[in-house]
């Protein structure tokens, strides 16, 4: 291709040369046939005069098709060399189009799990982002050291059970069961509620900044 394109190039150039060459000489004529006129006119000067100017408007005619069949050669061959270029890279860029359709053939995988995955609301995802920074907060909370007094509280708590029929014994087994540091179980009692319902009043102890009794 590139010997090619040196060779369209020097071709090019010739006829350019072959086409001022041809200017130059239709110049001569025009200057030949506008050259100064004898001060003496007569009839046969008039009339060699008239056949010189026939003979060089034909000449001239003839130059002026033959410069304009160079012209539309010459631009024939530059339009080819140009369009030569782009129809080298179609091909190419065809088949870089098909290795990516063929790459998109395959990777399916992500699009089916994005179909398949529930969608979430816009409530559920402010309410997933207020837990994870709640947990967040209360993780660095926990992590840091305490520092001051350490105090303590004792707190009572009644326990309501869900109908008469609880067992109350399993019930506070279930409460003493939940084991927290700063946590400490104390002594219970059952108190009557109505109707034959008893509650359960358990009290413990609790390190404040280690125990919530939200949390609790």
């Amino acid at each position: 291709e590139p010997a090619a394109a040196k060779k369209t190039q020097s071709s090019v150039c010739a006829d350019g040369k072959a086409l001022l060459a041809e200017l130059e000489a239709a110049r001569g004529f025009i200057r030949a046939s506008l050259g100064p006129v004898n001060t003496t006119t007569t009839q046969q000067s008039l009339l060699d005069r008239a056949s010189h100017l026939e003979t060089s408007n034909n000449s001239l005619k003839k130059i002026v098709e033959d410069l304009t069949a160079q012209i539309e050669r010459l631009e024939s061959k530059i339009s080819n060399t140009t369009a030569t270029p782009v129809a080298t890279s179609k091909p190419a860029a065809k088949a870089a189009k098909k290795e990516e359709s063929d790459s998109d053939d395959f990777n399916f995988s992500d699009s089916e799990d994005e179909d398949d995955a529930p969608k979430e609301s816009g409530m559920e995802r402010m309410k997933r982002l207020a837990a994870e920074k709640k947990a967040e907060e209360a993780a660095k909370e926990a992590a840091k050291p305490h520092s001051g007094p350490i105090t303590k509280s004792n707190v009572l708590i009644d326990v309501k059970p869900w109908s008469d029929e609880t067992d109350l014994v399993a019930m506070e087994k279930a409460i003493r069961a939940i084991e927290m540091e700063g946590l400490k179980w104390g002594d219970s009692k059952h108190v009557e509620i109505g109707f034959g319902i008893k509650k359960i009043r358990i009290g413990n102890c609790i390190v404040d900044h280690l125990v919530g009794l939200y949390e609790l």
